[in-house]
């Protein structure tokens, strides 16, 4: 009867993620400001608007970068906008 073998070792993919990482941080220099954000729909809804309203999307380039919806009505999202406008 042939043994079966373990579980691979994750050494390998540890490297890789940190090297990942390490590579697309050095890219995130994009200069946006970013904030996220774990709130309730109505409070997600009003505080996307709050953003929009205190940096208007023609003169920062405010936006919902990326948004889920987590169990109950929880909404995960990151507003990002520039830090200035000229």
């Amino acid at each position: 009867m042939a043994k079966i073998p373990g579980p691979p070792s994750f050494d390998g993919l540890k490297r890789r993620m940190a090297r990942h990482r390490a590579e697309n941080s050095a890219r995130r220099k994009d200069h946006f400001v970013r904030e996220t954000y774990c709130l309730g729909l109505m409070d997600a809804r009003a505080k996307a608007r709050e953003w929009f309203d205190e940096y208007p999307k023609a003169a920062y380039w405010t936006e919902v970068e990326s948004w889920r919806q987590l169990d109950g009505d929880q909404i995960e999202f990151t507003m990002r906008r520039l830090p200035s406008a000229d």
